[in-house]
């Protein structure tokens, strides 16, 4: 498969695999992840340039897209998930004027300058509710996602399962990381 793919590259790029890394190599961000990242924007671009992938481009496709994507996400085994879902969203966009909900195909990011919690239905019985927490130490119900150490937003989660797992602990956490958000 790897030598087929690297058979057709310079078909489908215009470029060698020796000059993509050349490429990589002079302009692309020095880490393996921002790498990935640059390369998958650089995607975007000739999505965009062949005209595809337009739903981000014109704010009317962006919202029926969004509405779309979260009927899809919980739909089939994950439908039982949605009133979760939306106590969750309640909470979280009632926390301020300023906090926008942002749905992508398998998780709605809450932010206000920045994204300080996701919705995300992980399992067909579960939704992680995921932080912005930095740092800090996991204690009680919420989990250290490994974020921090990855460079990843979210930090911290904590799995609900029903609405009575919706407590004060997730209310508290998710005030935590839209207050720390600044």
């Amino acid at each position: 498969m790897d030598q087929k793919w690297l058979a057709s590259l310079q078909e489908k790029t215009g470029r060698s695999l020796e000059e993509w890394l050349k490429l990589v190599k002079k302009f692309a961000p020095p880490t393996e992840k921002e790498r990935r990242d640059w390369l998958k924007s650089a995607g975007w671009i000739a999505q965009r340039a062949a005209g595809k992938g337009d739903d981000f481009g014109d704010p009317q496709a962006y919202l029926r897209a969004a509405q779309q994507y979260v009927e899809a996400m919980f739909s089939g085994d994950k439908a039982a998930l949605r009133p979760i879902y939306d106590t969750l969203l309640k909470l979280g966009l009632g926390l301020g004027k300023d906090v926008k909900a942002c749905p992508c195909q398998t998780m709605v990011p809450l932010y206000r300058t920045h994204v300080f919690a996701q919705i995300k239905p992980t399992t067909r019985t579960r939704i992680d509710l995921g932080f912005a927490l930095g740092a800090r130490p996991a204690e009680g119900r919420l989990i250290d996602t490994g974020g921090h150490a990855k460079k990843d937003r979210i930090t911290h989660r904590i799995p609900i399962s029903s609405l009575a797992e919706i407590d004060d602990e997730v209310k508290k956490w998710l005030r935590t990381a839209f207050e720390e958000d600044r």
